[in-house]
């Protein structure tokens, strides 16, 4: 569990850098960002999963991105030195953070 959030806080120290529209203070602050986005994915992701089944169904799964965007503006609206712009960024970011998490997963 500890080895995933630290690949979740690489991912989102990651495309912190690489999109201008997030601001993360410091790597410190990317590792509180992933426990916070984790706790919110394991109390309330499974719920929200289940709520939209039916839209998960229709769009392949593709809904998950907006529920992931969803849980990234709930963490950005707890944290203090975590910031998103907008919301094409956000949705942006959501989408990188599921690919690089992915890819770090299954790197690792």
């Amino acid at each position: 569990m500890i080895i995933n959030v630290l690949i979740l806080s690489v991912a989102v120290f990651l495309v912190a850098q690489l999109l201008p529209g997030i601001r993360v203070k410091n790597f410190y602050t990317a590792i509180i960002v992933a426990i916070v986005y984790s706790l919110i994915n394991f109390f309330t992701g499974w719920l929200l999963v289940l709520l939209s089944l039916p839209f998960m169904i229709i769009t392949f799964g593709l809904f998950k991105l907006v529920i992931n965007a969803f849980m990234l503006w709930l963490t950005d609206k707890l944290m203090e030195d975590f910031k998103i712009s907008d919301l094409l960024t956000t949705f942006i970011a959501a989408f990188l953070i599921t690919v690089v998490d992915s890819a770090m997963q299954w790197i690792f």
